[in-house]
């Protein structure tokens, strides 16, 4: 049975010389007469112009797969009870609408006040109705303020 060479040092060695981890580096097993020989960082240099040291490539890591399925996600697969981890309220926070509709609903009534669509009397009661909940979206409060008209 043959007995290896220790080359843990010379393994190190590489890694900084390299800057690497120990795993990427590569010691060429037909060599390891002559690697066993180098003990600073200047011999381990040498080997590696030479070819005896060589630093392994990265391992691809591919997001091809996940990529494909954010896509098919986009387009509402993969999105069914099954997969579903969080609660209703988690995954679409309510408050979080409410918010949302106020700001565009508010938004919408102050841009038609200063631009004269609307006066200041209009705009306080369709505001307090907006915050009374009765506009369901924008489209709603715009053909009310039209039928106001």
């Amino acid at each position: 049975r043959m007995v290896g060479i220790s080359l843990k040092l010379q393994k190190r060695l590489a890694s900084k010389v390299l800057k690497c981890g120990k795993r990427k580096v590569w010691l060429d097993p037909n060599e390891s007469q002559e690697i066993s020989m180098a003990n600073s960082r200047q011999d381990i240099r040498k080997l590696v112009k030479d070819g005896f040291i060589i630093r392994k490539p990265v391992v691809i890591h591919s997001r091809a797969r996940v990529r494909k399925n954010k896509e098919a996600k986009r387009r509402g697969n993969h999105t069914g009870f099954g997969k579903r981890k969080g609660a209703h309220n988690a995954r679409n926070n309510t408050k979080d609408m409410w918010r949302r509709r106020m700001r565009v609903l508010r938004r919408l009534l102050k841009r038609y006040r200063d631009n004269g669509k609307i006066d200041k009397h209009l705009y306080r009661e369709l505001y307090a109705k907006a915050k009374g909940n009765s506009f369901k979206n924008k489209t709603v409060l715009i053909e009310y303020i039209h039928k106001a008209k």
